[in-house]
């Protein structure tokens, strides 16, 4: 990672999963400085206690207020934008509040890297922004609209913008793997939506090396998918159960408000302007201009064949090969761990 010798990198919403994985995987290198970006101090001290390390610098801010993020951004190299609320419940029941961070906060983000002559900045967003039902979803898709904006009109020399998109990350924080081993620690049935609906599977180094891959490959506009396997919820619960030898019952609760029975990480639409980079989609900026009469006398991309990614029609994997994907992550490891200590 030559690209990061004696630069200064900016993770927004630092003190997350993702946040964490980047630090893990940059501390030891010639990186210059890494500065987390968040408004929680207490997960800011948290990590300042863990990680002990000079090179990394906090600031306390919002996105939500520009003047925090652009002192933030002063001598700033590389952006890797993942504050977000991301909660689908909580944004149902407070749009608004998806909007302030997940739309005007991003574009602070944008405005603030123009302005300060940032080098790349990259948006991490979520398969729920393609063809979206739920408000996290639209602001989300929102957000990669406004990079998209942002990387029409910057200049050669000004900020490359580019996102990644990727469906749930195993074990993130407030992700349903870690809520299912909470309720086998405690002794509680494991409580699952729809038995049939289907999720990607991405691990926290996967989502890293994504944004690493958009970092190096990326021009203006662009959006990379990482292509990825994908299970039942059912089948996860019970996997999980296996692992842990657990007897606890599953309970079917039903759906939570803006749930999707499946995800879409690229949308028909889209397919028509992608790249198969084999691990990889790249789906090019729309570069289209206002004039549009053109386009129809001209002729238009054909969309008709094109077939949408979801994780629906990915790789399904379930019984050995889903227990030994959930075996590699580090989460997973740490809990059995602990569980084998207390005996």
């Amino acid at each position: 990672m030559s690209i990061f010798k004696d630069k200064v990198l900016l993770i927004t919403g630092g003190t997350g999963s993702f946040g964490n994985t980047v630090l893990r995987r940059f501390i030891n290198t010639d990186i210059k400085e890494i500065r987390i970006f968040s408004r929680d101090e207490k997960k800011q001290d948290d990590m300042r206690n863990e990680f002990k390390n000079n090179k990394i610098k906090y600031y306390i801010g919002d996105v939500r207020d520009f003047e925090s993020v652009n002192y933030a951004l002063k001598g700033v190299d590389y952006v890797f934008h993942a504050a977000a609320l991301k909660q689908v419940p909580s944004c149902e029941f407070y749009p608004m509040e998806a909007i302030k961070t997940n739309v005007y906060g991003s574009d602070n983000v944008f405005r603030g890297c123009t302005l300060n002559g940032v080098k790349r900045a990259i948006l991490l967003s979520t398969d729920k922004a393609v063809y979206p039902i739920n408000a996290m979803g639209m602001s989300k898709a929102l957000a990669e609209k406004t990079m998209i904006a942002r990387a029409r009109v910057s200049q050669k020399n000004e900020t490359i913008f580019s996102a990644t998109r990727y469906g749930n990350v195993m074990a993130s924080r407030g992700s349903v793997i870690p809520l299912f081993v909470q309720q086998i620690k405690e002794g509680k049935n494991l409580t699952i939506t729809d038995p049939n609906m289907t999720r990607f599977l991405m691990s926290l180094e996967e989502s890293v090396d994504l944004v690493l891959y958009a970092f190096e490959n990326g021009n203006q506009g662009d959006i990379f998918i990482q292509k990825a396997p994908a299970c039942t919820i059912l089948d996860l619960a019970n996997s999980i159960k296996e692992i842990f030898s657990s007897k606890v019952e599953i309970n079917i609760i039903g759906t939570r408000h803006g749930e999707k029975v499946y995800e879409t990480l690229l949308s028909k639409e889209e397919s028509a302007r992608s790249d198969d980079l084999g691990r990889y989609y790249r789906i090019h900026c729309d570069n289209r201009d206002l004039n549009f009469a053109k386009y129809f006398t001209e002729g238009n991309i054909e969309i008709r064949n094109n077939v949408e990614y979801t994780s629906d029609n990915t790789i399904r994997v379930s019984g050995q090969e889903l227990k030994d994907i959930l075996l590699k992550l580090p989460y997973i490891k740490n809990q059995l761990n602990k569980a084998y200590d207390t005996k």
